[in-house]
């Protein structure tokens, strides 16, 4: 038995679809300064305007997607954990940075294993992202420093660029490809512009100039968009596809700043109004199916397209527990997070 456990952490998922679970859920989410990164006042007051009518709005999607099991997200990653274990001789929990399972149940649960020594902690995002990445490392670090756990928490990176990331990603999305279609619209989550800008070392490079994330610079190692640019190029270079037959887009905007563009609902008209009948949507900024695929892109923007003239929009699943997928996360698991 190895003296290394594991704890896989994705972004979480309300109890219920009852308005009150997914009010705490919202409240917890947007009040993490990586997510709504304003002045603590100020946050809360924006949270609480927030809170009035969302929590009613947003329990009303997730009921629209909700399994008999639960949360898809959830439902899956304990797919994903389980099939991983099957594959590895040290222990495998699951964490949800908002919500349950907590960070902390996990990392305590692992700490109480006898023999564990190390945890390797391995956030399920393939960008780097304050708000997704930097936020589950630091509440693991408050973890074992308020808990006093005599572990080594050791962080796998964002694996964006990893070949084992893009051959899974290829794998689970090409039986789809091959079914025909007319486009093929990546749609990232997105962030608010001054996120990237934060995120910048140089401080002057990030959407400073059109082709920024063209230009090689030091600013790409922590720059989402640059990352979800490389993530759609190694695809659609694996996959041997046209200029013409692929574009890049930025859903799930909150608030009145400005986000990274564009804007995937602006994306999905353009694309009807170029004659394209059969849409393909692909999510690579998630890992398992959400709010964010199934019911954003699956529900909403597929009766967008169909409104506007398009005949079908097929959303491309998330690599959720496809076999290649948990065999790239039991060989990341057997090897040191910098030679993954």
């Amino acid at each position: 038995m190895s003296d290394r456990a594991v704890l896989l952490a994705n972004l979480g998922s309300p109890a219920s679809t009852e308005v009150a679970d997914v009010r705490r859920y919202l409240n917890q989410f947007l009040m993490d300064p990586y997510v709504v990164d304003l002045p603590w006042p100020a946050r809360r007051l924006l949270v609480g305007l927030i809170l009035l009518l969302r929590p009613k709005q947003s329990a009303a999607a997730y009921a629209s997607i909700w399994w008999e099991e639960g949360s898809p997200l959830v439902v899956i990653s304990r797919r994903v954990q389980q099939a991983l274990q099957a594959k590895l001789d040290m222990p495998v929990e699951l964490a949800m940075r908002y919500g349950e399972p907590s960070i902390e149940k996990g990392l305590l649960a692992l700490a109480s294993r006898e023999g564990v020594k190390e945890v390797l902690f391995m956030p399920q995002y393939p960008q780097f992202a304050a708000s997704t990445v930097t936020t589950s490392i630091r509440e693991a670090e408050r973890v074992v420093a308020e808990h006093k756990l005599n572990i080594k928490l050791t962080v796998v990176p964002a694996f964006h660029d990893k070949p084992g990331y893009i051959d899974a990603l290829v794998a689970s999305a090409a039986p789809h490809l091959e079914q025909g279609f007319d486009h093929l619209l990546f749609s990232y989550h997105g962030l608010p512009e001054r996120h990237l800008r934060k995120a910048d070392p140089t401080g002057s490079h990030c959407l400073n100039y059109p082709d920024c994330c063209d230009r090689p610079s030091p600013a790409h190692a922590t720059c989402y968009r640059a990352q979800c640019v490389s993530v759609t190029r190694a695809f659609t270079e694996r996959m041997g596809l046209r200029d013409d037959q692929w574009s890049l887009a930025f859903q799930s905007r909150l608030g009145k700043d400005k986000w990274i563009e564009p804007y995937t609902e602006a994306r999905v008209e353009e694309l009807v109004e170029q004659g394209v009948k059969r849409l393909l949507v692909m999510c690579p900024a998630f890992v398992a199916d959400c709010i964010e695929t199934l019911e954003e892109i699956g529900d909403r923007a597929r009766e967008q397209f169909i409104e506007a003239g398009g005949e079908e929009l097929v959303l491309v699943p998330c690599l959720n527990d496809h076999p290649q997928w948990i065999d790239t996360l039991a060989q990341w698991c057997k090897t040191e997070p910098s030679a993954a």
